[in-house]
Formats: structure tokens, C-alpha cells, sequence
């Protein structure tokens, strides 16, 4: 503050060269002898005073400096330095900015920060945290996911062989709400499956999960524009969620995890480094019980514990889950073969034929095979492990290969019995001399078409002469109808011969 008659002379200059005279800044530094940002601020104490050159003029010198130069106003700290771990835990509310939180604060209190010096404040509290959590994550919002870098050995009791359990990880962006599991490896299957577990855990499904770009769970990695695969797709369909997966090598995107990752390899894994495990669910069952442990510890610099934080943030703000849990399918795109059928595990399984040459969606969940063609289902079959083998459906085939399929040989011989003995003989000869029984069926079925073209009794006739000159084939029937043979008298009649006497001819009684 000015102490000197000097001082405040050259104040009043200034304040009358500014106000009365209207000479600018540099002016009256020039005139002054000092720099126009100390004009500057001598006339924007004068104006947020509300001190006018009149007003000036009739005042004292100390009375002047006094409303000038202002004392601090004493402020309590207690009343007014906001609880910045409350602001911090607020700002994940949806919604809810540092601005609405000012206001809160400031109404009513005299002696509030103003926004400026609350925003700064607040950062540089935000800075004192820890890495991960510099970010504020909306209340609901994301569900991080990832794998431990360590794993934990499984004893086979019966081989003494030893596996290791892969250890999944999923955290809530806004509470830090944390979920571990043990799965067998990282497949698509464990992937997705483990985050199922985790939906189910926290009770609701957020609108965003963040994983990595993992080849399990995503078909064309890409640093922009990352594309699930079909199944993952299908899982955050059946969920009502987004997937966002995280830029390659860039573990900030997903910091939550990352952070989680570590307290799961500190206060879960650390704790089991001694104990050795049989199975699977012995280890999730171990694990659950220091989750419930981890999730309770209180936090070091903000209030409550993850649990407390998830029911007051999270949990209210979560989508419900969906009626029935997601089934985990395979997706297989193939080709359907020219005999209406598409193969899957080296089994081969019926489609519509219409569909011969075209690309198919084949997705197979428990014992489910089903068939997709533009997104629509076409054909579903049971699983078959029978390997070469065909499963295959009557209504897919063509309606010749249908009628072939329908015919059996008794039934064939049923059918020639009704037409006549010789039309029997024929097809019982074609199902017995052929090479292979599918030769026989198709000369059979082509002797029914005969009776279509020509009839029965006909038919019957050309069999009859094709058995007499021992040619019961297909060929020889149909030859023997076109030629019109089959009109003609039997082909081997007994005529009647005169009795020839001679002496030299021998009698019958001759040789008795």
C-alpha cells in the first residue's frame, strides 16, 4: 500500500489526467514519469472503489487510500474451503459440472471463492490424486475389462499336470467398483464369458465397455476405427451396451483396469501366492472372498470405500440386465456345397437348395447348429459330433431328390408286385445286381416314370420280354416300349409239329 504524500499525489494526477482530462494510459505515464499498467491499475481501483475525480477531489489523502487500498477480508477456512473429495466424487453424477457445484456452494456464503480461484483450487486437488484418477468418468458410463499379467497354477489331483489360470479384471469407470475372475485361458469364449460374470456382479450393464484390442474379441484391430467380431457384437447386442476398445498400446485409454490390475495382483493374488489349488472353482471361490475384501478397504484420499461409492454413483445410473443370460455362440461363415449342404467340424449339415453356391452364417451355441442368410435364419440342425457324417433335412431338398429319399427297396419291390410278377422280377434284379445300391434306386425310380409316360399293363408286358431275353434292364424296357415290342405275341410260342414215320426213325420204345 502507498505510505507517502508522494505517492498519493501522483495517484490524484493520474486519477485527474485519466478522468478530466481523458488522456490515455501511455499518456500520462509519459507525463508521470511511470508505466501506463501502473496508471492502469490505479485507475481500476479508482473505478472499483466507485471514486470519480469529484469524489476525489473531496477527499483526504488517507481517506482516499482507504477505499483505494482495501484491508483482506478476514476469511475462516473452515467455512469456506470446499470439501474438494465430495466435488470430486459429485462431478461423476451425470450431469453434474464444476460450475453447478460452485453455485452450490457459493449461495449463501459471504465468504465463497470466487469460480476462478474454486476451479483452480480444484485442480490442483485433482493433481494430488493418483494417475488414475485425473479422469472423470460419468456415473454408469464405462465398464473397463482386461487380464492380469499374472497367473495362477492349477493341479490336475489325478496327473499332477499344472496349468495356468488366466485372471480377468473389470472395473467401473466412476466408483472403481472391481470384479475378478479365474478363467482356463483367454479365448473368445473365456472373454466374453468372464464379462458376463461381471455384468452380473454389479447387477446392471453400463453404456460403454473398454477392452483391449485383443485378437479374441476384436476382427480388424485398428488405432480409429476397431471392428468387433461377430460374437462379440452379438454379446453387446443381447446387452444394450457399446463396445470401445481401447487404442493399441496406449494404456491410458483404459487406466481404471490398469490401476485394478494392480490391487487384484497385490491384495488377492499376492495373498494366494501359498496355497495351492484343484480346480478352477476352487480358486473363484477364493478369490470372491478377498474381492468382497478389496471392494470394503476404505480409500486414502476420498471418502468411502469402492462398495459405498458404487451404490451411491454407479448402481443407480446402470441399464437393467436382460431377461435370459447371453449364450456364447461360434460364428462360421461357409460356402453351401452343390449337394444343399455346408460343413462344420467335418460334419455336414442340410440347407435349402436354393441356396447352392451362395455364403452362409453358421452359428453353433450348446447343442445348436443354426444357418443365417442375409440375417435371416434358414436352417437349425443338432449338433452332430459323428465325423464324414450328414445330417439332413427332407424339406431342403429338391422334390426329385426328395422322391428318391422317400423310397425304400421293400417298398420298390411293393411297388413292382402291384404292377405285375415280371415288373417285380425287374426291379428285384436291378436292387440285387447292381454295383451299388444307388444305381438300383435310380432304375427303379425310372421305371416308375414309365408308368407315367406309357402304363402299367404296358410295363409289365416290356418286362416280361426284357426278362425273356435275360436284358431286365432299364434301358431294355425303355427301348422295348419305344420300339412298341412290347405290342407284339409272345416271343417263344409251341407249335405244333407233324408226327414224322419213317424206318430208320426210332420210337420212343426204342430205348425203353
Amino acid at each position: 500500500m502507498p505510505t507517502n504524500r508522494i505517492t498519493m499525489r501522483r495517484i490524484r494526477e493520474a486519477l485527474r489526467l485519466h478522468l478530466q482530462a481523458k488522456l490515455s494510459y501511455a499518456e500520462i505515464g509519459g507525463a508521470l514519469k511511470i508505466s501506463k499498467s501502473v496508471v492502469g491499475k490505479y485507475v481500476s481501483l479508482a473505478r472499483a472503489a466507485g471514486v470519480d475525480w469529484e469524489l476525489a477531489q473531496t477527499l483526504a489523502d488517507d481517506e482516499l487510500e482507504a477505499r483505494l487500498f482495501r484491508p483482506p477480508v478476514p476469511r475462516s477456512s473452515y467455512h469456506l474451503t470446499p470439501d474438494f473429495a465430495l466435488v470430486h466424487q459429485e462431478l461423476k453424477r451425470a450431469g453434474v459440472t464444476l460450475m453447478l457445484l460452485w453455485e452450490e456452494y457459493a449461495r449463501g456464503n459471504p465468504l465463497a471463492y470466487k469460480y476462478t480461484s474454486f476451479c483452480i483450487k480444484y485442480r490442483a486437488f485433482a493433481k494430488c490424486q493418483q494417475r488414475s484418477m485425473r479422469q472423470i468418468h460419468i456415473a454408469g458410463e464405462k465398464l473397463f475389462v482386461d487380464y492380469a499379467g499374472s497367473t495362477v497354477p492349477i493341479v490336475d489331483a489325478a496327473t499332477g499336470e499344472i496349468t495356468q489360470a488366466q485372471i480377468f479384471v473389470a472395473t467401473l469407470g466412476a466408483s472403481n467398483y472391481t470384479y475378478a475372475c479365474a478363467t482356463p485361458r483367454q479365448t473368445t469364449a473365456d472373454w466374453i464369458g468372464a464379462q458376463v460374470l461381471a455384468l452380473e456382479f454389479i447387477g446392471g450393464v453400463p453404456r460403454l465397455i473398454v477392452p483391449d484390442q485383443t485378437r479374441a474379441l476384436i476382427k480388424s484391430p485398428d488405432r480409429y476405427d476397431p471392428e468387433p467380431n461377430r460374437t462379440y457384437e452379438e454379446f453387446a447386442k443381447h446387452y444394450g451396451c457399446a463396445v470401445l476398445a481401447a487404442r493399441p498400446a496406449h494404456p491410458r485409454d483404459k487406466p481404471k483396469v490398469e490401476g485394478s490390475v494392480l490391487l487384484v495382483q497385490r491384495w488377492i493374488l499376492a495373498r494366494l501366492r501359498n496355497r495351492r489349488f484343484f480346480s478352477l472353482g476352487e480358486l473363484n471361490r477364493a478369490i470372491a472372498e478377498l474381492l468382497a475384501d478389496l471392494n470394503n478397504r476404505p480409500f486414502k484420499k476420498l471418502p468411502g470405500c469402492r462398495r459405498s461409492a458404487f451404490e451411491m454413483l454407479d448402481a443407480p445410473a446402470l441399464q437393467p440386465l436382460p431377461p435370459s443370460r447371453y449364450a456364447i455362440g461360434r460364428w462360421k461363415v461357409v460356402k453351401v456345397n452343390i449337394d444343399y449342404h455346408v460343413e462344420f467340424e467335418a460334419h455336414y449339415y442340410s440347407v435349402p437348395h436354393r441356396l447352392v453356391g451362395q455364403r452362409l452364417d453358421v452359428r453353433v451355441t450348446g447343442n445348436l447348429l443354426e444357418c443365417f442368410a442375409s440375417n435371416q435364419r434358414v436352417a437349425s440342425h443338432a449338433v452332430s459330433t459323428v465325423r464324414g457324417a450328414f445330417t439332413t433335412t427332407a424339406e431342403h431338398m429338391p422334390a426329385s431328390h426328395r422322391a428318391h429319399r422317400e423310397w425304400t427297396p421293400a417298398k420298390l419291390i411293393a411297388w413292382g408286385q402291384r404292377i405285375g410278377v415280371s415288373t417285380a422280377a425287374v426291379v428285384t434284379w436291378q436292387l440285387e445286381r447292381r454295383p451299388h445300391p444307388e444305381q438300383g434306386y435310380r432304375a427303379c425310380l425310372g421305371l416308375l416314370a414309365l408308368v407315367r409316360r406309357y402304363s402299367a399293363q404296358r410295363l409289365e408286358l416290356a418286362c416280361t420280354r426284357a426278362m425273356a431275353i435275360r436284358a431286365p434292364t432299364l434301358r431294355s424296357v425303355t427301348n422295348i416300349l419305344k420300339c412298341g415290342l412290347d405290342r407284339q405275341g409272345a416271343l417263344f410260342v409251341a407249335e405244333a409239329r407233324p408226327v414224322i414215320e419213317h424206318d430208320n426213325v426210332r420210337g420212343p420204345d426204342y430205348y425203353h
